[in-house]
């Protein structure tokens, strides 16, 4: 006869309780499992995470106090004399508003200093865009932390700012009416630079201390689009079967393309908005700033008032469309740069 096995005396040992010799059934893994192998918050953690919202938003509210006297300097040295200027074109002199001194803009002489500056700055923009992208892809084979890199980006940052009247007595010491390449010139190959008049003193002799200060402002600007593209890439497309001029044409100019023309849009309005230099070569009009300079001191579009007022309000929109381009260009163009 057979006598069933009582459980726990070498029954199934997952039917019943287990007996001596038998491992214990596993126990699922459930919420209650899972809470009690998960210790308690303390009441030190808890105190810690109430303390640390206000300490960051103690930061914040510090850093937003930094800004502080930077934001009172813009608004007060920038934002409301380009108000007051721009605005002061829509009133009379008696204080009421309106639209007649618009009637400038169709006058030959702002026309004429209009397209002075438009030929000025797309000229200058145009060579040193050129002249700094040769500069930047021959920076490129250099290593960026070598000491003839470090020069040049140390230089450049310095030479884009340097205008003004120091910059244009460098050039009149140097091509002006006795300079000393005007004087060596004539002396030594019988080449007078001002046979038909003073070059260096008219609106197209600006181009030569315009492309001084426009050329290292593209090699700043250009510089980091052209570290971004890849080695990987050139690699890839050799790898592929493309010559070196296919990867040029097909990869890294259209990848180049939106940083190269936003770079030359940036130095279009730097040379539209440049001042001091031409000022300290050209005694009369010719460009917008020089010829506001002219309204400010004597009003000499009869008929209208405050004319400075209204070119100045055509160089903030032509400004606002330059620079709204310029940012479309560089937010497609930093993809890349990622």
């Amino acid at each position: 006869m057979t006598t069933a096995s009582a459980p726990g005396a070498g029954g199934n040992p997952l039917v019943g309780a287990p007996g001596r010799g038998t491992a214990p059934a596993p126990v699922p893994a459930g919420p209650a499992a899972t809470t009690a192998a998960t210790p308690p918050a303390t009441t030190a953690d808890a105190t810690a995470r109430r303390a640390a919202g206000p300490r960051v938003r103690r930061r914040g509210g510090v850093a937003w106090l930094g800004l502080t006297p930077f934001a009172v300097y813009v608004l007060l040295f920038l934002a409301v004399p380009a108000v007051i200027a721009v605005g002061s074109g829509f009133f009379t002199s008696g204080g009421a508003f309106t639209f007649a001194n618009l009637a400038a803009f169709a006058d030959p002489s702002v026309l004429r200093a209009f397209g002075g500056s438009f030929g000025l700055s797309a000229v200058s923009a145009v060579i040193g865009a050129v002249i700094g992208a040769v500069v930047c892809w021959a920076l490129a084979a250099l290593r960026p932390d070598g000491l003839v890199r470090s020069m040049i980006d140390a230089a450049a940052s310095v030479l884009a700012q340097f205008g003004g009247v120091m910059l244009a007595f460098a050039f009149i010491a140097t091509i002006g009416a006795q300079g000393l390449v005007t004087t060596w010139l004539v002396s030594a190959l019988h080449i007078d630079l001002n046979a038909d008049g003073t070059f260096l003193y008219t609106v197209p002799g600006l181009v030569i201390p315009y492309v001084y200060f426009q050329v290292p402002l593209m090699v700043l600007t250009f510089m980091p689009a052209l570290e971004g593209v890849k080695a990987q890439w050139g690699e890839a497309a050799a790898t592929l079967g493309a010559s070196r001029a296919t990867y040029w044409r097909r990869i890294a100019l259209p990848v180049l393309a939106p940083a190269f023309w936003g770079s030359l849009l940036l130095l279009f309005a730097n040379g539209f908005s440049s001042f001091a230099t031409a000022a300290a070569l050209i005694s009369q009009g010719g460009i917008v700033p020089l010829t506001i300079r002219t309204q400010l001191t004597s009003e000499t579009i009869i008929g209208l008032q405050n004319v400075a007022g209204v070119l100045a309000f055509g160089m903030v929109v032509v400004m606002a469309l330059v620079m709204g381009a310029y940012s479309l260009l560089q937010r497609r163009a930093a993809r890349w740069q990622r």
